[in-house]
């Protein structure tokens, strides 16, 4: 469903319930005299309603956010007292003189009634939000599992037998040893990179430790290649060991770095920065200077790509931040992991 259709249904949803009420003051008279009460309630609910559907419970509404989430119910509530107060008691009795509870109405008596008009439509809110969240991450479950499908018999079609490679491989390592050790380094290297790459976990997912060995493994090749033109620095803060991330999932940012950043200059080298300020937490940074020459012909990840995979498989638990002046390229990923 597109946002506009999801807008068209709520506002569908409001008409035909305010039609509803409509309906029954028209065919009860005695009760005429209440409509313009009962309207000034129900856009106090209706607004209730989008306060806690847009805004509380999709950010607090999840493991580890009740004392946030309890905040924002009370907001909620006061918010509801309040606009009802200054619509029913304010305004109604300066304009048309009229107003929904009378002068000697006590203040419990006022704080549980407005209680029980105001929970209904906070648990309203809370149930649409759920429900269109549950077929949300079913739609893109079913993606997900589409998505793995294709890639799985992609990769089946262009599979080469790892134990092939793995053994051309070693081979290949015995022969250059005998002619250069740099050669037989980076063919050490590529082994290492191929074999993450086939040995991937059923789940997609892969040790932070393999990971991180993966991007110095893809560091070290270049350095091999560009001898001593290659400035590239790499921090790594924090214990990666028992950690588990979505395999190659931040290779793509090292990529786009050295393919449109300036490697080759010492004075402003690439700098890459991994970080777990706390065991569950991963921040990771790219910054590079934007290079004017184009250094490689292949399209490269494209930034579609990672924000849709990042959705995918940590929806509501990571933020990409990008920024690029013209000059410098500053990236920017968090994780909540596990």
């Amino acid at each position: 469903m597109t946002k506009r259709q999801l807008i068209g249904l709520h506002v569908l949803g409001w008409g035909l319930w305010a039609s509803y009420i409509g309906l029954g003051f028209y065919l009860d008279h005695a009760k005429r005299s209440f409509a313009i009460l009962t309207y000034t309630l129900l856009l106090v609910e209706c607004a209730e309603f989008y306060l806690g559907y847009l805004w509380v419970f999709p950010r607090y509404l999840r493991r580890g956010r009740l004392p946030q989430l309890l905040l924002g119910v009370a907001g909620m509530m006061g918010a509801f007292i309040t606009l009802r107060y200054l619509l029913e008691e304010v305004l109604l009795p300066a304009t048309i003189g009229i107003s929904n509870y009378s002068p000697d109405t006590t203040f419990s008596h006022y704080a549980l009634d407005n209680l029980y008009w105001g929970t209904s439509y906070m648990v309203l809110s809370a149930a649409v939000w759920g429900l269109e969240n549950a077929f949300r991450r079913e739609r893109e479950h079913q993606q997900l599992q589409r998505e793995k499908t294709q890639a799985e018999l992609a990769f089946l079609k262009t599979q080469i037998n790892p134990h092939f490679l793995y053994n051309t491989l070693n081979y290949l390592y015995a022969e250059a040893y005998l002619v250069s050790e740099p050669l037989a380094d980076a063919v050490l290297r590529l082994s290492d990179l191929m074999r993450y790459m086939l040995t991937e976990s059923p789940d997609g997912t892969a040790s932070l430790q393999h990971e991180v060995d993966y991007l110095h493994n893809y560091l070290a090749l270049h350095r091999l290649r560009f001898e001593d033109r290659f400035f590239v620095e790499m921090d790594v803060q924090g214990a990666v060991d028992g950690q588990r991330i979505a395999a190659l999932l931040l290779i793509p940012f090292v990529e786009n770095a050295l393919k449109h950043g300036v490697t080759s200059r010492p004075e402003c080298p690439v700098r890459i920065s991994l970080r777990l300020p706390t065991p569950r937490k991963l921040q990771f940074e790219v910054h590079n200077h934007i290079s004017q020459h184009q250094k490689d012909p292949t399209t490269g990840i494209g930034l579609g790509n990672i924000r849709r995979r990042l959705a995918l498989l940590y929806p509501g638990r990571h933020r990409l931040e990008i920024r690029n002046d013209g000059t410098m390229h500053h990236t920017l990923l968090e994780l909540e992991l596990g």
